[in-house]
């Protein structure tokens, strides 16, 4: 149940929920908002909640000028113009982005606030140094790292470790190399390498035991949504537009009914970079803005075709030009984006909806306190 907080007799729906309120809780807050993230108190309240826990928000001015709308697409540079630590950044624009959220964020004390908002760095930093090869059938993985059955999938060789096997599947400044990878199974690689790198900090006896289930059988697709993920916002409820935290994964929906027949072209999965940056695992140095990744996937209608088998193809040099003129036209880009930056159709439909989601995913705690990650035996 959600425990909420008033301020001045209204009732607030969002924000971060701690466990406990009491002194020492206090302490933790300012501690690790203060002192480890350099947030003036200014910009968040404190507030005691529901059945003696601690409501932590911001304040309306610092919404108002940090997240508007809750858009949180401009929060780094209104936090920090200049950057010289990008992993303090990271952290500070994720915390702020919880702080601000519509919806509650709950958590046990203020030590496990602080590992989920590394988490979703990690991630972050993960999906930034991600470079792979887009193929929707085919699959590869180092070999020194990984073995391949059948039915069990890729699995971790005796000896190897997580994060190292990880690095070397997605990032190509470890290997010299790109492998074959859809983006969903990339995205699920970035968000397990930032968990994993989180355990081997805080909790070993945990990615042991991770180690050992990925040397026996794949966590991947539901499965790996369920272990890991939380899933928030829902059609019923939809997040505001343009509210992402750093290290969410998201889906962008293809509206188009003809052009999503493409193998691998039915939508796409990426990570909120932070920085108004989303991830794009195939070409690393090109991330995407929210406006570039609804326009490249309004033009997948025009790259589309058939071949010979009258399989969907898509011809991405194609897809390319059209993104080119229509980001010289500003009349036809914003054309397109006002009928791309809409919510999506339900699934099987395809109406006036458009590419954006409802929903967004962040992992489950792995804090040893209060771990909601639970490894089962394969």
């Amino acid at each position: 149940m959600d425990m909420g907080c008033l301020i001045a007799g209204v009732e607030l729906a969002g924000g971060v929920r701690l466990a406990r309120s009491d002194a020492a809780t206090s302490r933790e807050v300012v501690d690790y908002l203060e002192g480890a993230l350099g947030l003036s108190h200014h910009l968040w309240h404190e507030l005691p909640g529901h059945q003696g826990s601690t409501c932590l928000v911001l304040t309306e001015d610092a919404r108002q000028a940090l997240m508007p709308g809750h858009n949180t697409l401009n929060l780094r540079p209104c936090l920090d113009p200049v950057i010289s630590d990008l992993d303090r950044a990271l952290e500070r624009e994720t915390a702020v982005a919880l702080l601000g959220s519509p919806q509650a964020f709950q958590f046990e004390t203020a030590a496990e606030f602080a590992s989920h908002v590394r988490v979703q760095r990690r991630i972050c930093r993960a999906a930034a140094r991600t470079a792979v090869a887009f193929k929707t059938l085919a699959a590869e993985r180092p070999e020194q790292y990984w073995s391949y059955d059948e039915e069990a999938g890729f699995l971790l060789r005796p000896g190897r470790h997580l994060t190292d096997a990880l690095r070397a599947a997605t990032q190509p400044s470890v290997t010299g190399q790109l492998y074959d990878f859809s983006c969903y199974r990339a995205s699920e690689y970035v968000i397990l390498l930032g968990l994993a790198e989180e355990l081997e900090a805080t909790h070993p006896a945990l990615l042991r035991d991770l180690e050992s289930r990925c040397r026996r059988r794949a966590i991947r697709s539901r499965e790996f949504h369920d272990v890991f993920l939380d899933e928030f916002g829902s059609h019923e409820s939809p997040l505001p537009a343009r509210y992402f935290v750093p290290g969410d994964r998201l889906w962008f929906r293809n509206p188009d009914e003809r052009s999503s027949d493409a193998l691998g072209y039915e939508g796409s999965w990426v990570i909120y970079m932070g920085g108004g940056l989303f991830s794009n695992f195939w070409k690393q140095e090109r991330p995407y803005t929210l406006e570039d990744k609804c326009i490249e996937i309004f033009h997948w209608r025009d790259g589309a075709y058939q071949d010979d088998q009258s399989e969907w193809q898509m011809d991405e040099a194609k897809v390319d030009a059209c993104v080119a003129r229509t980001q010289a036209d500003g009349a036809a880009r914003r054309g397109i984006l006002q009928r791309m930056m809409r919510m999506r159709d339900p699934q099987g439909v395809y109406a006036e909806g458009g590419c954006l989601d409802a929903s967004r995913e962040q992992p489950k705690s792995v804090w040893p306190g209060r771990c909601r990650l639970q490894v089962q035996a394969a």
